[in-house]
């Protein structure tokens, strides 16, 4: 999967002030990734607030990222849930033009065992039109797909053809560069440690600040692959602060307050999700006028 090398941007979904979906907004914001020299893009993921749209809301979304996309950049589609046969229900009848993999994050609230997970994953992508990419991100499902788990689902189904790590453990992340089989992607889902994960072996980063900055992040994980890491470090460190602002109150509510400072989308998010405290825009419209625009 070399398209997926690099860096990939989960997308924000912009909203009208009525909660209504802004497609133009979200126009704007492909075409920001394209120009930005994105690797790929992530379509309703977390950061795409999915939880709170429709099913016939994702589709419109899904149908309209592939044809303003038009072939452009590679796709990637989340889908995931912790219902195994509505999510292989979805992945069955998904419309799958124009992508290239499925994000699918392990089952939340359910808490499954490692047997559990792993019986998920073989049922979904089973039914999964494309390759699928894990999604291991414990601090929002509350349960962790082991290194071991990852590592017997990638050497079982080939189809399984990476995974997107968000448990914040560099243990965890040793152990599947270790142990999985040659080109299963280890990708980092976390902005912060993107340099260190890329030095471990990681392929690159599906990023949430990249939304705002995508040519920051396209030339820091760039960089890094090259092993020029000296080079990366300044980038690495210029983004410090911004994504600290980022996350300091909950995603997306952080990165569309960022984005409508920059005037690419309106920072509204849908409930239980609130919009940034006038005190995160204050301080991120002062960062943004020491950096600019990085």
């Amino acid at each position: 999967m070399d398209e997926l090398y690099g860096a990939g941007v989960a997308l924000v979904t912009p909203f009208h002030s009525d909660g209504t979906i802004d497609y133009p907004g979200l126009e704007k914001l492909i075409e920001h990734q394209i120009s930005g020299g994105m690797d790929y893009l992530v379509s309703l993921g977390t950061t795409g607030e999915a939880a709170t749209l429709t099913a016939d809301e994702r589709k419109a979304v899904w149908k309209f990222t592939a044809t303003k996309a038009a072939g452009r950049i590679p796709l990637v589609a989340g889908i995931g849930g912790n219902n195994t046969a509505e999510v292989a229900r979805q992945l069955e009848t998904f419309d799958h033009e124009g992508y290239t993999a499925i994000l699918s994050v392990s089952p939340y609230y359910n808490k499954p065992t490692q047997e559990g997970i792993y019986q998920h994953y073989k049922a979904i992508v089973a039914a999964s039109p494309l390759p699928l990419i894990l999604y291991n991100v414990p601090g929002r499902t509350g349960s962790q797909i082991s290194p071991e788990t990852t590592v017997r689902l990638a050497n079982e189904f080939g189809r399984i053809v990476g995974t997107k790590e968000a448990s914040g453990s560099f243990d965890q992340f040793s152990k599947i560069m270790r142990d999985k089989p040659d080109g299963f992607l280890l990708i980092s889902g976390d902005d912060p440690v993107t340099l260190p994960m890329i030095a471990l072996g990681a392929a690159g980063i599906i990023s949430v600040i990249g939304n705002a900055f995508p040519a920051a992040v396209a030339r820091l994980a760039k960089l890094c692959l090259e092993n020029q890491y000296a080079e990366a470090r300044k980038i690495h460190n210029q983004l410090i602060r911004i994504t600290e602002l980022c996350f300091a109150e909950g995603n997306p509510a952080g990165v569309k307050a960022i984005l409508e400072e920059l005037g690419i989308c309106g920072a509204a998010v849908r409930l239980p999700l609130v919009g940034a405290s006038d005190r995160l825009k204050e301080a991120i419209r002062a960062e943004l006028a020491k950096t600019g625009t990085l």
